[in-house]
């Protein structure tokens, strides 16, 4: 075999070896890609069935402060679920007529009765005054056992705890990811006071 011929074939074998490395390095980060795709499919279907659960579950009607609009109170959803509006008035505690069973603050996030004095949480994802540093154990705690993580104060009426209890650990985990998806609002809202009387 002549020389020239050999160079030819030792350069064919050397594109076939190069061509073969650069079409698996290919397969192979196409094949990771198409893993943080499906996670990434999979993290969308979980946050849309969040929002979907928020939705019909009726969160924002004590977690979005209403704003009266044209046609009477609205939600502020420039505010959504960020709870009791910080510089809203505070609700004082009830002292009810009889055949009431409690009174409502003007944005609808505030709420007394014999309870005491509640006010909704701000559920959007800021670090110092909403669910920004919970764990999604501790969002299913609270909503399995209705106390704040699972171990802290009980969840004041009106929240429904009586209904989530019911929710699937799937189903508050994707609340949790749709909530955790939103943009955070800074809003602290007051702690609950006790009843009126004690």
């Amino acid at each position: 075999m002549r020389s020239k011929d050999i160079v030819w074939t030792s350069a064919i074998v050397a594109a076939a070896i190069i061509l073969t490395a650069v079409l698996s390095t290919a397969s192979l980060r196409a094949a990771a890609g198409g893993g943080a795709l499906e996670a990434a499919a999979k993290s969308s279907q979980q946050i849309a069935r969040g929002k979907y659960l928020v939705d019909i579950m009726g969160c924002h009607d004590c977690h979005t402060p209403m704003k009266l609009g044209p046609n009477g109170p609205e939600w502020d959803m420039t505010r959504a679920l960020s709870g009791h509006p910080e510089d809203a008035p505070m609700l004082p505690p009830a002292n009810l007529p009889p055949g009431y069973m409690a009174a409502i603050g003007g944005t609808f996030t505030s709420f007394a009765g014999p309870w005491g004095t509640s006010y909704t949480r701000n559920l959007t994802p800021d670090k110092e005054t909403g669910l920004g540093d919970w764990t999604v154990e501790e969002f299913i705690a609270t909503m399995k056992t209705g106390r704040e993580r699972g171990k802290g104060r009980p969840v004041l009426p009106p929240m429904p705890v009586q209904n989530l209890r019911a929710l699937s650990d799937t189903d508050i985990r994707a609340l949790f990811a749709y909530l955790q998806s939103l943009p955070p609002i800074k809003n602290r809202t007051p702690q609950p006071t006790e009843p009126a009387g004690q």
